[in-house]
């Protein structure tokens, strides 16, 4: 570990949330697109897997500076 670095405050971690939220937005989405459901839900179950996944990334590639 890291000096320095508190217990369970790992520098990986942020990222690795990110890459969690990004696989279940995927996975979110792949499983409701074949479903037949009304519209409106479908479009906010997208809508939303979209905004987890754009969070995700942000998390995962926030230190690319």
């Amino acid at each position: 570990m890291p000096e320095g670095v508190a217990r369970g405050d790992h520098p990986q971690r942020t990222p690795f949330y990110g890459a969690v939220l990004m696989i279940v937005a995927f996975v979110t989405g792949s499983l409701t697109a074949p479903v037949d459901m009304p519209t409106a839900a479908h479009a906010v179950i997208i809508v939303c897997a979209v905004i987890v996944g754009l969070i995700g990334f942000g998390m995962t590639f926030r230190d690319l500076s």
